[in-house]
């Protein structure tokens, strides 16, 4: 058994996590012990206050990826909304709304590799307007960008872009051929070098090891990101992991942790598939070393009311980021 006390120790002193101790953590620690020392991470360099951010699904549909897990995918057969991007107006009044829901950060995402010209000046719009009313940070997750769109992002105010890597380089072509991986990275890589925040993380369950969700962890924090997204696949019929069986809680929540432990001080948030996969035990993401989490719907699935984790957090003595102490 690894001597937990100790990684932790050092984890604290600010020493980087190795890939075999984080493997001996996810497969060997015992679970309580595991959640105690992520949690003291937690609370160690994020206190008790709570990173919720807020999602719009501004185009849905039609992608021409063919990602094994995704609804939107067009070489799927699911019953996932399709329509092109809504108006500027209805991002910028989701944006308002998701401020009374304990939301610090609201998110534009798009479906597909990434925005055609007209489209990409009306989410530079929204995001000035939204930036401007200061009462919530905008975040977008609009595919594939390079320098230049994200100087013009800039110029409107964002500062952070979301592109997850979803797995480890091994097996990400087991759940994507229309595009490598090394996009996605590239992608990351460009934002860090423009100067942007980047939120990149994951989707677990998907038939991956743990092998591969250390090797993930590792490079995420190699890319130096700001923000890692943990998402639990939620299977959906029609798509090409639909059999997948759900990933059992305890096992779910010992991904938050390592995570934790390979990002002590980052913003680590649960997302997608949480209220699926963690079914009662939702509140022990913080337990497991959790600092963030989305709250409302989960792009074409619809995830827990944002009355019901303002009160998990109330409850928890937690405080959100967007709410005055």
């Amino acid at each position: 058994m690894p001597d937990l006390s100790a990684i932790a120790e050092r984890t604290l002193a600010g020493e980087p996590l190795g890939r075999d101790d984080a493997l001996r953590l996810a497969t060997e620690a015992g679970t309580d012990e595991l959640f105690f020392h992520a949690n003291r991470l937690r609370e160690r360099f994020h206190g008790n206050r709570v990173h919720v951010c807020s999602i719009i699904n501004a185009r849905s549909g039609a992608c021409p990826e063919d990602c094994a897990f995704c609804p939107q995918s067009g070489h799927h057969h699911t019953h996932a909304d399709v329509y092109p991007l809504v108006p500027e107006a209805q991002m910028v009044d989701e944006a308002g709304r998701s401020v009374a829901q304990g939301a610090d950060r609201f998110g534009i995402v798009t479906s597909g590799e990434s925005a055609a010209e007209g489209d990409f000046e009306t989410i530079c719009r929204a995001v000035r307007r939204i930036h401007e009313a200061g009462s919530v940070a905008p975040c977008a997750s609009i595919g594939r960008l390079g320098p230049a769109e994200f100087e013009r992002l800039r110029a409107a105010g964002l500062r952070r872009i979301h592109h997850n890597l979803e797995t480890s380089e091994r097996f990400f072509p087991q759940i994507c051929t229309t595009h490598a991986r090394a996009d996605r990275v590239a992608t990351v890589r460009d934002a860090k070098a423009a100067g942007m925040e980047v939120c990149s993380g994951g989707l677990f369950g998907l038939g991956e090891t743990w092998e591969d969700r250390v090797d993930l962890a590792l490079e995420l924090r190699d890319l130096g990101v700001d923000a890692v997204p943990i998402n639990f696949l939620h299977p959906v019929p029609g798509t090409a992991l639909e059999g997948r069986p759900l990933l059992a809680p305890l096992e779910a929540l010992r991904i938050v942790a390592v995570f934790r432990f390979v990002h002590p001080t980052k913003e680590i948030k649960v997302c997608g598939g949480r209220h699926v996969v963690l079914r009662d035990l939702q509140s022990w993401i913080f337990r497991a070393g959790a600092s963030g989490m989305m709250t409302g719907h989960y792009l074409t699935t619809q995830g827990r009311r944002p009355a019901d984790d303002l009160q998990m957090l109330a409850d928890l003595g937690l405080t959100p980021h967007g709410v005055a102490p």
